[in-house]
């Protein structure tokens, strides 16, 4: 899929004239239908789709997490001295708040480049860790949607546990709606509650292993940090975590095609294009025959 080019990264938010031979395409779902809870969530094909692009191409996302890892680090602790040393601040709620705004504010335009490597990924693309900065224009619009993503996940963990397992997943998919889709946050939010709501439950199970996974990745970390053997609990958890982590993002990626779509320009005819996802269709389904191991 070299000929593909994302309609945003190609018009950079300027007037571009395409020529005739480009075609603007929808590559899996849409807006529209996922507002109608038209779209199928199958968590073996997902996860297993997931976990081949990963084995392919994980290095871009480790690098761009880990970026952002030590820039949200440095921020918290240049924050934290100016706000009278980590210790005044883990006592204080009011500090605490404030620290998180300020990290959030720092690291997720990064973090939103992580979030569409895997967009681009489920499209057959190849990504870079430069890939990272690429979306710093649409920065302020991602900050607010983070912020404001985060206090109603809290809100809802606070009010009751349901809730806010509720809105963790049903709000999951919004930064790549405010970048791909060009909404607003408030959009963004109400577009991916209304639409995820639908399939609840499969979303569930899927993010469940996930999570599961990560719980696991910490048990020999666990075991072995207050024994000698505690190098190789670490480096065992950082291995990985290098794999699930992109399987993480990976795995929103193509959830986010099946849902809300992506609109892509082509050089190729229609039809070629069509065969060319057809073939890419058949192949994710035979292949979730295969067993699912991260």
């Amino acid at each position: 899929m070299n000929h593909y080019y994302f309609v945003f990264i190609l018009f950079k938010q300027k007037v571009v004239v395409l020529p005739e031979k480009i075609s603007i395409v929808q590559v899996g779902g849409s807006v529209e239908t996922a507002l109608r809870g038209d779209y199928h969530i199958d968590v073996r094909a997902i996860l297993t789709e997931a976990w081949q692009l990963t084995l392919k191409s994980r290095l871009a996302i480790n690098l761009g997490l880990l970026f952002s890892l030590l820039l949200g680090m440095s921020i918290s602790l240049l924050v934290s001295n100016y706000l009278g040393g980590i210790e005044a601040v883990l006592e204080d709620p009011q500090l605490s708040m404030l620290l998180n705004i300020v990290v959030t504010i720092a690291v997720w335009p990064f973090i939103a480049g992580v979030e569409m490597m895997g967009v681009l990924h489920s499209v057959g693309m190849k990504t870079h860790m430069k890939m990272t900065f690429s979306f710093l224009q649409r920065a302020s619009w991602v900050v607010l949607c983070a912020l404001f993503t985060s206090v109603l996940i809290s809100l809802g963990f606070q009010l009751f546990i349901l809730p806010g397992i509720f809105l963790a997943i049903t709000l999951s998919l919004t930064i790549p709606l405010v970048i791909e889709k060009k909404m607003t946050p408030m959009k963004a939010i109400t577009i991916s509650i209304q639409a995820l709501r639908f399939k609840f439950l499969p979303l569930f199970v899927i993010y469940f292993i996930l999570l599961m996974s990560l719980v696991m990745l910490f048990f020999p970390l666990a075991l072995l940090l207050e024994s000698t053997l505690a190098p190789i609990g670490i480096m065992i958890f950082i291995f990985g975590s290098s794999y699930l982590a992109p399987l993480f993002y990976n795995t929103k990626g193509i959830l986010y095609r099946e849902i809300f779509g992506i609109s892509l320009a082509t050089d190729k005819s229609i039809d070629e294009l069509e065969q060319t996802a057809n073939s890419s269709v058949s192949k994710v389904k035979s292949d979730s025959d295969d067993t699912f191991s991260a």
